[in-house]
Order: structure tokens, then C-alpha cells, then sequence
């Protein structure tokens, strides 16, 4: 009688742990996972999945060790991993846990039998300073049953981008775990029916320079065959350090380490001071707009090397696998420096040089002083930079920061032989946009056109932005399906693919129509200044030997 009970219990249990109304369980190498079914049904959500794992100590900042593995089923349920990482006003992460060890998936599969599904996979923004996976969702893509949309996190700040060009600090830890994260995918997402064949990947804000530079490493060649850059290029002075061992002093000094020129002293610096005191947020506080932590190029030293050269060299070299492209901006990028404008208004107008993008190269400052001038005036003409301004101050700095970037990058590509670019600027605004400060003006703002692809609560919004949200996402599937955004036979307009002029580009407003050459006379004014005055990124240097103390 016992035994018999002890059956019933058993049979109990193991028909309640694999209940498929509420549970999914596959295997993957790893292991067995359980994904939960999404409580509005559609999908189920396969979360915190470990894809990598973070070293620790004086390894901190080297590429990611393998994954681990598991005997007992993973409950694959949000655990709420972050990585370490700056406080910032976008971003509540209160209720997050914040860790060293962070490098965990999310995977989100429709609730059908289909198998050999296209893949997204998305990576999130935050400057490289801060965000996770989950920062934003994009189940209205994956209920359409079309797609499996994966997101993740990646080590950031000093703990993802510290770039020395040393065994222990080479650089470009975040980007590594992001070739990680694409390894596990192609090794895994079969098992939860996706197609490790047809992967496109997506990005926005720093997600997109990243998405941008994955298509020019050789490391991530092959694990993936689309890429959606939403606001963001890899040839923008934000992409790439332009001097990674100044920028590791200026950052030491911040936090008053002084003994910067001693190399050894420096790196011991970050290796043994805690993660939590190194997470101090320089985004938009300075005034050439840079991150002091972005990717790098890499020295070429022991280990796998993610960029080994600009990205600007790598395109015209045309050393990369050329893949369908869809790109774009929004038409105020710059709003996220609306919030400095009184900050640096007095400073625009007594030394407009000092915000002059970073990667810019004069030969005196006298020089410097005489572009600087020209370029207030393009913007500004003879009036003053403050709050009667404002549309010329946001134009400016989403100009140099990701709207030339952006033509510039298409005009490269397009030069080097790819002829699968489709370029957008994304401008819809409804009553429900704020209006620009001290002014009437609506305008769509940085990575609008990623709020019309992502979730959110749509109950209070406007019929016609319900219709952009729905047209925004037919295109990004159309893309992601298809490698077109329109494809033949579609009721959309026909969207060709744009030449080294930056045209015609798709315009994303009210009405979806083509325009002709993206950023207009904007565009060619900095071409101009780019052709004579650019300063390519560079490696940092052999760092010296090591001093042996006598005995």
C-alpha cells in the first residue's frame, strides 16, 4: 500500500512539474531548462539562462570562461541579474540584483509547435555604462509566432570596456561576452526551435554601435546573417576609445588615483580596487560628449582579438562579411543633451572648440578655434547657444554624435561594395510627445523608432501610433524574415537600398514614404570636415616591462 501511494505521489509530481499549459522544458548542452509560459499567453519566457561566465579577481576584465552546467533541471525564471553598474536616471535598478557573475540569456519563444524559426537577438543600450537583457521587451514580435527574440546581459563601464592592451586587461570584455552570448545561440537555440542559421542581430543606442562592430569582427563572423543598428554606428567617435590608456588615467584621476603614469601602478589600480567604487557614470558629462569606456582596438596580444583595427580601415578594406543591413536614426537624436543645456550654454558660447567631436584632428588651437567658429555658425549663426536655441543645440549634438555617423558608415559600406543597406529616419510624433523645451515643437526622440518596435503599455495610446507601432514592427520582421524591410508583394512602399549619398532613405513618420538624401546639406557639411580633420582610433601602446624591486 505504501508503494502504491508513493507511485500516485511521484506520478503527481512529475506531471505537475512538466505541465505543459504553464511549463516548457528542453535540454540544451548545458543542461535541461524550464521556461514559463508568459501570464497573457503567446509565448514562453526562458530567463536568466547562464551563457557564459564572468571571471573574477585580477581576471576581471579578460574575455568569458565557459558556461556552467547542471544535473537538475534550471528554473529558467526572472532572478532579476544585472551586471555592476552605474546608477542612472534612465533606469530604475532597485529591484535588481546586481553581480559580478551576470552574463545570463533571456529567451523568448511563441507558443507554437513550429520548428527552424529566424532568430533576433537584441542588445541593449545604456552607453555602455549601464542596462540588462531585459531593460526592454519585444513580445509583440515573438506573438506573432514569426520569430524567438533573445536579449542579455554583457559586463559594462571599466568592468566591460577597460582597455590597456595588457594580459590582464586587453579590452573589449562586454564585446567578448556578446560573441559569447552569439556562440550559445548558435549552439542552443534549436532546442528551443530556432534557426542557428538565420540569426539577425539588433541593437539600440550603444546596443546598435555594438550590433555595428559585431558585423566587422572576424570573432563573430558567421553567427549571424542581418543586423538592425537602431541609433548608432561603429565609425562614431561614442564607438570606439580614440585613446584608451588616456582615458583609463583620466578615469583613475576622477576617482583620485594619481600615480597614472606608472603603468603597473595603474593596472593594479583596477584590478584590486572593488567594481562597485569603479562604476562612477561619465555619460554626458563631458563636453566632447565621449564615453570614456566604449570598445577599443585591441592590441594584438595572446587570446582571441575582437577589433583589431578602426572600423572605418576594416570597411574600406572591405574585411567583413557583408550582410543585409536596416539602419537609422531618429530626427532629434540629441535629445539627451537637452537635459546639459543650461550646464553648457555659457561654455558653447565663450569656447564652442571644447565640444567639438573627439575625434577630430587639428594641427593647432588656433585651427581648432577657426572650424569651431565655422561650425557655431552652421548651427547657430550669429545667435547665442542657450534656450532660444534649443532646436539648433539637439541638431548639433545628434548630428555628430549618431546622425553622420550613421550616413557616414552607409556612404563607407556602400563604397566597399554592399549593396543590401536600407536606411530610415524614424520621425513620427503624436499629442502624446512632449513638446521640445521652450518651444511648440514635437520630435521623435533617441531611439524612438526601438519604442515602436519594443513593449509597453499601449492602453493610452493614440489609434495612429498604434498603427506606427504595428507598421514599424511588420517592417523589422520583414527584415528579419526576409533580409528586406518591404518585400515584394507587400502593401508597404517599396524601400530600395540606399546609395553612398545616403539615399533615398525611408521616412518613418506619419506617412511612410522615401525621402531623398539623408541629412541633406547637415550631412555633407561634415563629410567635409570628416575628409580633412579625421583621427582614426588607435590600439594603446606595448606597456612597458615590468620593474623587479632588488632585493
Amino acid at each position: 500500500m505504501t508503494m502504491k501511494w508513493l507511485l500516485i505521489v511521484l506520478t503527481v509530481v512529475v506531471f505537475s512539474y512538466c505541465d505543459d499549459s504553464e511549463w516548457r522544458q528542453v535540454r540544451i548542452q548545458q543542461g535541461e531548462v524550464r521556461g514559463r509560459k508568459d501570464p497573457e499567453g503567446g509565448l514562453y519566457a526562458f530567463l536568466n539562462i547562464p551563457y557564459a561566465t564572468a571571471p573574477t579577481g585580477t581576471d576581471r576584465f579578460k574575455a568569458p570562461y565557459p558556461a556552467p552546467v547542471w544535473l537538475q533541471p534550471l528554473e529558467a525564471v526572472d532572478k532579476g541579474i544585472i551586471c555592476i553598474q552605474t546608477t542612472s536616471h534612465f533606469i530604475d535598478v532597485t529591484s535588481k540584483t546586481m553581480q559580478e557573475d551576470c552574463l545570463v540569456a533571456n529567451v523568448y519563444v511563441p507558443d507554437t509547435d513550429e520548428k527552424n524559426l529566424p532568430v533576433i537577438v537584441y542588445v541593449h543600450g545604456g552607453a555602455f555604462e549601464f542596462g540588462y537583457g531585459n531593460m526592454l521587451t519585444f513580445n509583440h514580435l515573438v506573438k506573432s509566432k514569426k520569430v524567438i527574440v533573445v536579449n542579455f546581459n554583457y559586463r559594462l563601464g571599466v568592468h566591460g570596456f577597460l582597455c590597456l592592451g595588457s594580459e590582464h586587461a586587453p579590452g573589449n570584455a562586454g564585446l567578448k561576452d556578446q560573441v559569447a552570448l552569439l556562440r550559445w545561440v548558435n549552439k542552443n537555440i534549436a532546442s528551443f526551435g530556432g534557426n542557428p542559421n538565420d540569426v539577425t542581430i539588433a541593437g539600440y543606442s550603444a546596443g546598435s554601435v555594438s550590433v555595428d562592430l559585431l558585423m566587422l569582427s572576424k570573432s563573430a563572423e558567421g553567427l549571424f546573417n542581418k543586423v538592425i543598428p537602431e541609433s548608432g554606428a561603429s565609425v562614431a567617435y561614442i564607438a570606439v576609445q580614440i585613446d584608451p590608456l588616456e582615458n583609463a588615467k583620466t578615469f583613475a584621476k576622477i576617482l583620485n588615483f594619481t600615480n597614472v603614469d606608472d603603468f603597473h601602478a595603474l593596472e593594479e589600480f583596477y584590478k584590486n580596487t572593488p567594481l562597485q567604487i569603479l562604476q562612477k557614470s561619465t555619460f554626458l558629462d563631458r563636453k566632447d560628449a565621449t564615453v570614456l569606456f566604449s570598445p577599443c582596438v585591441e592590441r594584438k596580444i595572446s587570446g582571441e582579438v575582437f577589433l583589431d583595427d578602426s572600423p572605418v580601415n576594416i570597411i574600406k578594406k572591405g574585411k567583413y562579411k557583408k550582410v543585409p543591413i536596416l539602419i537609422g536614426t531618429s530626427n532629434m537624436e540629441g535629445s539627451l543633451q537637452i537635459r546639459n543645456i543650461e550646464k553648457f550654454k555659457q561654455s558653447m558660447n565663450e569656447k564652442y572648440a571644447d565640444f567639438l567631436p573627439a575625434d577630430l584632428q587639428f594641427e593647432s588651437e588656433e585651427e581648432k578655434d577657426e572650424i569651431a567658429g565655422k561650425v557655431k555658425e552652421f548651427y547657430f549663426g550669429d545667435k547665442p547657444v542657450g534656450e532660444n536655441t534649443i532646436l539648433p543645440y539637439v541638431d548639433y549634438f545628434g548630428d555628430i554624435t549618431f546622425d553622420y555617423p550613421t550616413l557616414r558608415s552607409v556612404k563607407l559600406h556602400v563604397e566597399a561594395g554592399h549593396d543590401q543597406i536600407y536606411l530610415y529616419e524614424y520621425s513620427f510624433v503624436d499629442e502624446s510627445t512632449p513638446v521640445v523645451p521652450f518651444t511648440g515643437v514635437r520630435r521623435a526622440g533617441h531611439c524612438s523608432q526601438t519604442m515602436a518596435v519594443s513593449d509597453g503599455d499601449e492602453g493610452s495610446l493614440s489609434e495612429e501610433f498604434k498603427q506606427m507601432k504595428a507598421t514599424t514592427r511588420e517592417m523589422w520582421l520583414n527584415f528579419a524574415i526576409h533580409g528586406k524591410p518591404v518585400p515584394e508583394g507587400s502593401s508597404l512602399p517599396t524601400w530600395p537600398p540606399a546609395g553612398a549619398d545616403g539615399s533615398p532613405f525611408m521616412s518613418l513618420g506619419k506617412q511612410i514614404k522615401l525621402g531623398g538624401v539623408f541629412l541633406g546639406e547637415r550631412g555633407q557639411f561634415w563629410e567635409d570636415l570628416y575628409l580633412k580633420y579625421y583621427r582614426a582610433p588607435e590600439a594603446p601602446p606595448q606597456p612597458p616591462p615590468q620593474r623587479h624591486s632588488e632585493l
